[in-house]
């Protein structure tokens, strides 16, 4: 490490942050953020129309490939230096932006992230209402297109009306250029029934206008079980990892619980087994194709959650020695393990109702909240004691939700608290006021427009940026601070570096499939829609913004950094803001002073680099 850029540590200079009380409070906590919502209403989906069982070939390879070692190099990162995802960049300083975008990534993603949670809130009341609100179309909300029983659209979506102008129920329309509530009168003579699940969820539930022009009103209901799911948070990670390591004993087990129990139900339902064999049915002739592999490493890139920051968070609060290697690889094929298990219980019941309704499978499976929000609970409103049914899969989802809430929310709060030292003393007010005014912002998406809000940002958020970060890692980790380098940080750790192994993936093959993962994503663009709706253009250049926004600190920083650097030429400068700083140190100050007698780096060519990096020193 180059001595014009250290300084002595002080005992001042290293506030308690805390640590995870017992082990299993870190491990349950990092599981319950890797088993979110996309290992149960994605990964199923995507399996499927990718050849089934034969997915799970170049699924696993890519966890193997990338997604371990990455999440490795994450939670190592962390231990290692006891710093968030804002400051972990110390060791690069020039990239200090990426810490503040993965920070503005995760702020715009927990605020739509809870319109999900309470919409499953909305749902969890609404399950002890019997017979289940979703299951009849004599309701309020009810247009006279509703069926209540899917089987009778085996025959094809649109029908043809006796009566030509049939009447449509708490969908607002704008007629003469005034907004209002009241019935509309559709005059087509062809119209295309829904299912009383559908009505529910657009026309209870969302309560959706036209388009994303018409805000319209507040659903109250929903912004109530809005606010319920912020105090939720709130309640829970108010004390950190003291709070969140408790909690996490209940929201990251009771999933697997609540999961079983409903496979072991699902088991029993008639046509459960042929969703299973048709889950699981190998083609292999899927694999020739070079967009499955793609599928897999985004599937296996999204849902373990790297460079999103709370791998780089929650590891900072373990102790020095913990043995981070271990658990990235038990808490990686576990997370995955479980989106397979997942599929497995979805599909029983999918199958279920392909034989109830006598439809193909592939006309009744879908991904997202339409599988959560829709078909799924149109399946358990055919089963015997439907309310107890709906009320645990709710719950399940719930719990799932709260634990990914629980680590985005975490990000924000430590990167703030680490960054004002003053805010760790007031941390119950700051969480409260920070999460009050997330509900304030958040309180949009529960308009009668607020769905096609939320569909943008869900669309774009995740775009871009979270494969940029992911580069920049491996680049920073692998190239500029020097692998070879962060391998001697981890044997203090560990007592033995980085395996050959993960040396290679984080150097060449990790970097090489985010890139393939970046170009995909962008050459495979499309704009947003819902349904039929097709959004204007202001609306998609909104969502680019949005997807390209936790990128700019990358520039701006950078340049900040530059121009803050000691140095009496640029050259000079540009060349110390790209050196570790003094705050990238062990997490613990015995060995501080050792590390940084014993860290000086001798300049080396780009192929002795190479070695290095690979091999490490050979003596």
């Amino acid at each position: 490490m180059s001595s014009s850029n250290i300084s002595p540590v002080t005992e001042d200079e290293i506030p308690a942050r805390g640590q995870w009380g017992r082990k299993i409070e870190y491990f349950l906590t990092m599981l319950g953020f890797t088993v979110g919502l996309g290992n149960l209403w994605r990964f199923p989906y995507i399996c499927l129309r990718n050849g089934g069982g034969a997915f799970l070939i170049p699924y696993f390879i890519c966890l193997l490939l990338f997604g371990i070692p990455l999440f490795f190099l994450e939670t190592a990162a962390g231990q290692f230096s006891g710093l968030g995802c804002l400051h972990v960049w110390e060791v690069c300083p020039i990239f200090k932006g990426v810490g503040i975008g993965i920070v503005i990534m995760n702020v715009i993603c927990g605020l739509y992230y809870n319109i999900i949670l309470a919409w499953t809130i909305y749902y969890i009341g609404n399950s002890f209402i019997g017979p289940l609100p979703w299951t009849t179309c004599d309701n309020t909300w009810n247009s006279q297109q509703c069926v209540a029983d899917r089987g009778v659209l085996n025959q094809g979506r649109n029908y043809t009306t006796q009566n030509h102008n049939l009447t449509i129920k708490m969908l607002k329309i704008d007629v003469d250029n005034t907004t209002t509530l009241n019935d509309y009168t559709w005059t087509n003579d062809t119209l295309k029934l829904m299912t009383a699940q559908e009505e529910f969820w657009q026309y209870n539930v969302l309560q959706m206008s036209s388009g994303i022009h018409d805000i319209g009103d507040l659903n109250w209901r929903l912004t109530l079980c809005l606010f319920g799911a912020w105090v939720l948070i709130c309640v829970c990670i108010s004390k950190g990892v003291k709070s969140v390591g408790k909690v996490v004993y209940v929201t990251a087990t009771l999933p697997y619980i609540l999961l079983t129990i409903v496979l072991v139900k699902g088991l029993t339902l008639d046509g459960a087994i042929g969703g299973v064999i048709l889950y699981l049915k190998p083609d292999f002739s899927k694999l020739l194709k070079l967009q499955v592999w793609m599928e897999a490493s985004i599937q296996v890139f999204y849902s373990l959650g790297a460079t999103w920051g709370p791998l780089f968070t929650m590891a900072s609060f373990n102790k020095f020695k913990n043995n981070c290697l271990r658990d990235s690889i038990i808490l990686s094929f576990i997370g995955e393990g479980t989106s397979v298990y997942a599929g497995l219980i979805i599909f029983t019941v999918l199958g279920f109702m392909s034989a109830r309704f006598s439809l193909p499978l592939d006309k009744i499976v879908t991904s997202g909240p339409g599988l959560g929000f829709i078909v799924y609970p149109e399946a358990l409103g055919q089963l015997p004691g439907q309310n107890i049914w709906s009320a645990l899969f709710f719950v399940m989802l719930l719990t799932v939700g709260l634990d990914t809430q629980f680590a985005l929310c975490e990000v924000v709060i430590v990167a703030c608290t680490d960054n004002f030292l003053w805010l760790r003393s007031r941390r119950v007010k700051f969480v409260i006021v920070v999460y009050f005014a997330n509900f304030l912002c958040g309180v949009i998406m529960t308009t009668e427009g607020g769905i096609y809000i939320f569909q943008v940002i869900d669309w774009y958020i995740a775009a871009f940026c979270p494969a940029v970060f992911g580069i920049i890692e491996c680049i920073v980790f692998g190239w500029i601070y020097g692998l070879d380098r962060f391998s001697r940080d981890v044997k203090l750790m560990l007592g033995r570096g980085i395996p050959i192994f993960f040396r290679i993936c984080i150097c060449f093959i990790t970097p090489s499939i985010l890139l393939a993962v970046l170009v995909y994503s962008i050459t495979a663009y499309q704009p947003p829609t819902y349904g039929s709706y097709q959004y204007p253009d202001a609306a998609v250049g909104f969502g680019i913004f949005v997807s390209v926004f936790p990128l700019i600190p990358i520039i701006v920083c950078a340049f900040i950094v530059v121009q803050n650097m000691p140095g009496e030429t640029y050259k000079q400068k540009i060349t110390t803001a790209f050196r570790p700083s003094s705050k990238w140190k062990p997490a613990i100050k015995e060995i501080q002073s050792d590390y940084y007698e014993n860290g000086a780096v001798q300049q080396t060519r780009f192929f002795e680099k190479v070695k290095l990096n690979l091999i490490g020193e050979i003596f």
